[in-house]
């Protein structure tokens, strides 16, 4: 492992340039200084425990995140996770189209890693209920690596979902929703309090829905129940606990359709997007899942505060779909081929974060400490058994049933995956005058152990960051931030991987200018994924590849008394930066292979080489472009409300490039047509009830939101109406 002298030359020299702000909120640091967390409103939120697991204001946060309220999700009509990050700066949401399976997005062009309440929600693959956005009280969108707060992880940022808390008031609220897809949804939300003081405080959320899809035959029903229970125990201590049990009915609306057909023409024309490949009535995705989480805060001093947060998650699921693969036409250019596959999962999960908050005040020097030792015990299992299936299906004209008879239970029992990590991190931030300089440093060591076989693995990352706060809300920053995430088996050819590396320069400018609710941010971002696997052949694994990203960002929230508005615009270049060998010298490798299939199949694996070598990430648009405005016409008629919003993509690529050698078309690099889609809400208040109109894809435009260089290709969410009637006591 190198040092540390060696691996931060240039932070240890320049202090000065220090990473995520972690300024602890401390109501006896500036008791002159009201600290407003959300906009009267409640659209707009100024504070994010994402950036530094503290409630920090985000003009003092050197970093890039964004925070989506409540209510903020309320007006979008947003259905789910998914949905509601749509507008966000640098998030596209649902690269792989409609999927009643999870949220998938790019932030950065990179996946990122799913938390709840701090903590992370999923492991392994296809084994996790999705969250439900009604469960909610905001969504913190943290970009960029984060290793330094919460271990491995990606470059892109993480997706940390809060979950609603009791309070002291008694409240509630009740929802009925319609929507078109047979779309019938009923949600509850009761919050109270009792005890002396009202020292005792509890609240039940719930929500059950029954509704198809856009894709034929395919459900998306849930039944979700969260009780949770708070008790000041003292005026110092606090103990938060909150419990979710989800089940969710669904089954695969991802279809992973063609080239041809979709992005390419073909001699049947368009194939439908609600097109299902599977078999009706054996297609299937149904998870359950128990999460119970603790959260215990305790103030030993005015400036000595420790919070630990605890959850124990029980998830499983039965996940059964029929796709065609390879994804291509056969020869009467209206069949494919189809196979199978069944997959029994279970993920149980057992987290720990505990931070001890240090707030330490020199006259005009303030420091703020924290430091923290975060623990995961994942165990995974995937009993996974795939075949082929017996008769093609025409995705013109198809007709189910003649598949039968397919398999009922897996037989193959896969072995069980059990991920342990321990890390420790420190920070520290340094106020003088305007200046925020902040610091910070992690190290994680993580065991993996398979059928009796363990690996492990550690790393030591870091993040520095500068701010000055300007007296008029202007607040320019710089930060460097790093992460790091395991791989784990051996190379075919002998040896243990290197975790993956990442690493990001930003600078930026944050203001809210004085008198006013708005909140506007630009950054620009440069950044390094290391030590990717380029699979050479079956035999050979090579890890040289490298990943760069390089973008711009700018989020506008803007609120005036009656008409606010949300717009962000990001513009992201990406490469696979390997170029290890030319072109004619791969395959003149290949072609040097006597035998003709272990020639074709070198062949074949040498053009893939070629074409990912310098090419742009997949399912990664160049451009994105969103506005959402709302008008309150409380001034014509009380109560009316108008929203509207415009989202535009750009062109995605399909991780490859086009490959030309000695005159001759070895592969064809594939991207997609940029679209612009509509939003619309209207709502009216009256009283104690809430009626409003939601529609996504206003014109339900049919859009393609990536192609893969695999061969397939993912449809967009076509026109969603939903009717709201919410009744509030």
């Amino acid at each position: 492992m190198r040092s540390f002298n060696k691996k931060y030359p240039t932070l240890l020299s320049a202090v000065a340039i220090a990473l995520s702000s972690n300024a602890l909120a401390d109501e006896n640091k500036n008791k002159d200084l009201e600290v407003i967390e959300v906009s009267p409103k409640g659209l707009i939120s100024y504070v994010s425990a994402s950036a530094s697991k503290s409630d920090v204001p985000i003009t003092k946060t050197p970093v890039s995140v964004s925070v989506l309220t409540a209510q903020r999700i309320s007006d979008l009509g947003a259905e789910t996770l998914q949905d509601a990050i749509g507008y966000v700066a640098g998030v596209y949401n649902g690269p792989y189209g409609v999927d009643t399976r999870g949220d998938w997005s790019k932030i950065r062009g990179v996946d990122p890693l799913v938390y709840v309440d701090g903590l992370q929600m999923q492991f392994g693959h296809y084994n996790n209920t999705r969250v439900n956005p009604y469960t909610l009280e905001r969504v913190e969108i943290l970009k960029g690596p984060s290793s330094v707060l919460y271990g491995q992880g990606s470059t892109g940022g993480i997706v940390n979902s809060v979950s609603k808390r009791p309070h002291e008031e008694t409240q509630g609220e009740l929802w009925a929703q319609v929507g078109n897809y047979d779309r019938v949804q009923v949600a509850g939300d009761y919050n109270t309090a009792f005890g002396e003081n009202d020292r005792f405080q509890t609240r039940v959320v719930g929500v059950y829905r029954d509704s198809g899809t856009q894709t034929d035959f395919v459900d998306d029903n849930t039944l979700v129940f969260a009780p949770s229970f708070a008790w000041d125990i003292s005026d110092d201590t606090r103990l938060t606990v909150l419990a979710n049990l989800q089940r969710n009915e669904s089954g695969s609306s991802t279809q992973f359709f063609p080239h041809e057909g979709t992005i390419k023409p073909a001699q049947y024309g368009q194939i439908p997007s609600e097109r299902f490949v599977s078999e009706p009535g054996w297609d299937r995705y149904d998870t359950e899942q128990f999460a119970l989480t603790a959260i215990l805060e305790h103030s030993i001093s005015d400036n000595t505060h420790i919070s630990w947060s605890t959850r124990f998650s029980d998830s499983t699921s039965e996940y059964r779909t029929i796709f065609s693969w390879p994804p291509k036409f056969q020869q009467d250019k209206r069949s494919i081929s189809r196979i199978y596959s069944m997959t029994d999962g279970d993920a149980t999960s057992l987290l720990s974060d505990i931070q001890v908050h240090q707030y330490l005040d020199f006259g005009n020097l303030e420091i703020n400490l924290v430091a923290g030792i975060d623990y995961q015990d994942a165990k995974t299992d995937a009993d996974t058994q795939r075949g082929a299936v017996s008769s093609l299906l025409d995705l013109y004209n198809p007709v189910y049933g003649k598949a039968e008879p397919l398999p009922t239970k897996v037989t193959i029992d896969a072995p069980n995956k059990v991920d342990t990590q321990l890390g420790g991190y420190i920070q520290a931030t340094f106020e003088y005058g305007g200046f925020v300089v902040n610091t910070a440093l992690r190290h994680d060591s993580v065991d993996t152990e398979t059928s009796g076989k363990s690996d492990s693995q550690s790393a030591t990352t870091g993040r520095i960051g500068a701010l000055y706060l300007f007296e008029n809300g202007l607040s320019p920053y710089a930060s460097y931030s790093e992460s790091f995430q395991p791989l784990y088996d051996l190379k075919p050819q002998g040896g243990a991987y290197k975790p993956k590396e990442g690493e990001q320069f930003e600078y930026g400018v944050k203001y809210q200018p004085a008198g006013t609710e708005h909140l506007i941010t630009a950054s620009v971002f440069h950044i390094k994924d290391k030590n990717h696997i380029r699979r050479v052949s079956p035999t050979l694994h090579l890890q040289d590849g490298e990943v760069s990203i390089d973008g711009f960002e700018l989020e506008a929230q803007l609120e005036w008394e009656h008409f606010d508005v949300y717009a962000s615009y990001a513009y992201t270049t990406t490469e696979n930066d390997t170029t290890p060998e030319s072109p004619e010298a791969i395959l003149g490798s290949a072609f040097a292979i006597q035998d003709p299939e272990l020639r074709a199949a070198a062949l074949q694996g040498a053009v893939g080489t070629i074409a990912t070598d310098d090419a742009p990430l997949s399912a990664t648009p160049e451009h994105l472009a969103s506005v959402w405005a709302t008008y309150r016409a409380d001034n014509l008629v009380e109560g009316l409300k108008f929203g509207a919003g415009i989202r535009y993509v750009g062109k995605t690529f399909d991780g490859s490039r086009s490959v030309t050698v000695g005159g001759i078309d070895y592969h064809k690099a594939l991207t997609t047509e940029n679209f612009t889609l509509y939003d619309m809400m209207i709502g009216y208040d009256f009283g104690d009830y809430e009626l409003s109109l939601n529609i996504d894809n206003l014109t339900d435009k049919t859009v393609i939101t990536s192609c893969l260089v695999r061969g397939d290709c993912f449809y967009g969410q076509r026109r969603t109406v939903t009717a709201n009637l919410k009744y509030r006591f």
